[in-house]
């Protein structure tokens, strides 16, 4: 059998906070490739990640679904996250999630391509604003929970998971998981996907430092910068390309070790 995992969304599954010692991100999506493969060794597993941190839930439902449904062959399943970014500015709407999130669902069931529908976890105990912007990741899970009931959809939820407030399961940067947290989110799809996968569980080890002098290095290091990204109209994914555009084989020993 072959398997073709085609992802989409924003930081969250470019994999972001959690990068090799290089620096390059590897990430939930990257992980659930690499389990299938692993779990699968008799199967011919390719993976394609469109995915860009700072993306919009527009741009990820009006470009990078219509780039990964352009394929040929096409994806047996889509992953898809998006509606942080959203979040985090003025005129957030529920009709127009509704909206983008029923339009993948729809381009992909004309297709027959299953899709895997992610809530982010939940990072606002320590973010500014973090009040307002948890009730609007609480509208957003219902309304993917509840447009999730048809056939050909799965809902992974990650933002009920309580457990994963814990700074141990975050960044320095504070909005993004660190390797724990997205290894754990990995999991969760996984056993989705009928490959049953324990749980990875943080330590106060794996928390970014804290204290006052932390404080003030994470105010300076993050939260100006986006502040100034903001004013000037910018993003943290200007000038980025996705890291894997075209179908890449996966082996359990890693991505694109092996060529189509």
């Amino acid at each position: 059998m072959t398997i073709r995992l085609a992802s989409i969304g924003d930081s969250f599954t470019e994999g972001v906070g959690d990068e090799t010692p290089e620096g390059e991100p590897i990430g939930w999506a990257d992980r659930v490739a690499l389990g299938l493969a692993s779990a699968m060794p008799d199967d011919d597993v390719y993976y394609v990640n469109m995915a860009i941190r700072g993306r919009l839930q527009d741009a990820i439902v009006h470009e990078q679904l219509d780039v990964v449904l352009a394929l040929d062959p096409l994806p047996t399943r889509v992953t898809f996250n998006g509606g942080g970014n959203d979040m985090m500015r003025p005129g957030y709407s529920d009709e127009r999630m509704t909206a983008m999130i029923r339009r993948v669902f729809d381009e992909c069931a004309v297709r027959g391509v299953q899709v895997v529908i992610l809530s982010g976890a939940d990072p606002f105990d320590r973010l500014p604003g973090g009040k307002r912007l948890r009730r609007l990741g609480d509208r957003l899970t219902v309304l993917v929970d509840e447009l999730s009931q048809r056939e050909g959809v799965t809902f992974v939820d990650n933002f009920r998971d309580v457990q994963m407030r814990d700074s141990a399961y975050w960044s320095v940067d504070r909005l993004h998981l660190n390797t724990v947290g997205h290894r754990r989110v990995a999991s969760r799809v996984l056993t989705a996907l009928g490959v049953p996968t324990e749980l990875p569980v943080a330590t106060a080890h794996d928390a970014a430092p804290s204290g006052l002098r932390g404080e003030l290095a994470y105010w300076h290091a993050y939260v100006l910068p986006w502040i100034g990204r903001r004013l000037t109209g910018r993003s943290s994914g200007d000038g980025r390309s996705p890291k894997y555009p075209q179908w890449t084989r996966v082996s359990a020993e890693g991505i694109g070790v092996l060529h189509e």
